[in-house]
């Protein structure tokens, strides 16, 4: 069981970058983006319960269980300057990580919350981990990206679609807890055409924290971050260098 895969290795880096992935996305969402950052930062990806080589493992159905876990698995990677990343699902629970490990005294230099409303404003989520397959593969297809083929295939919806359903369930089942702001800075970035979450909401998440806050909008819908890669992670070097 890895809670964190590193697809390129540097031991010299300085930084760690570790990424949280979208609902029912896995760590190889981030494969790509190693080659796009200086040899200063490391890139790890979130491999969460259920896919790739965790297939099988079931999902937590609380965010708390899945960051206590996850938390722990972090900490001997926390030896060096580290900043978190996270998309939709994954924004969440990176911000849930950035509240435990300040409790512990460990903060990441810069938190990025990408494409998620912000947790204290985000209200009752429809709850479409109890969609048929009809209704979700329609949900799936209303937010976008670039893997919706494999969901034509009917052995694939049966491997894929438990774990996505998990996703969405820990989600529904999550509720923020109010508490001090974060000490630690956080970057929100959304797509322009996002039919989840808007820049105006997106702009909520400056409450969170106490440090410095800076919102930027790409174009795009949901998935933004597929086809603006490149833009997304210049972004994200240049805040982590400021």
């Amino acid at each position: 069981m890895s809670w964190l895969n590193c697809f390129h290795p540097r031991p010299r880096a300085t930084t760690r970058l570790i990424c949280f992935p979208h609902a029912g996305g896995s760590a190889t969402a981030y494969r790509d983006w190693s080659a796009l950052l200086p040899e200063s930062v490391e890139l790890y990806g979130v491999q969460l319960p259920g896919r790739a080589d965790r297939f099988g493992e079931p999902m937590p159905e609380h965010m708390s269980t899945l960051v206590d876990s996850l938390t722990e698995a972090m900490l001997p990677l926390l030896d060096r300057r580290f900043a978190l990343f996270g998309h939709s699902m994954g924004a969440v629970g990176a911000y849930e990580v950035t509240r435990v490990l300040e409790a512990r005294g460990i903060g990441p230099a810069r938190l990025f919350v990408s494409g998620a409303t912000a947790p204290h404003e985000a209200g009752e989520r429809r709850k479409v981990s109890g969609y048929d397959d009809a209704a979700l593969m329609a949900e799936l297809s209303r937010l976008g990206g670039t893997e919706l083929e494999i969901f034509t295939h009917p052995v694939m919806r049966e491997i894929i679609f438990p774990y996505v359903r998990g996703d969405f369930r820990l989600l529904e089942n999550y509720r923020h807890r109010p508490g001090p702001p974060l000490r630690t800075p956080v970057s929100a970035l959304v797509g322009d055409a996002d039919p989840v979450v808007a820049p105006a909401q997106a702009k909520a998440w400056e409450t969170l924290t106490a440090s410095d806050f800076s919102l930027t909008v790409f174009p795009g819908d949901h998935f933004y971050l597929q086809p603006q890669r490149a833009l997304v992670v210049a972004e994200i070097v240049r805040r982590l260098s400021a």
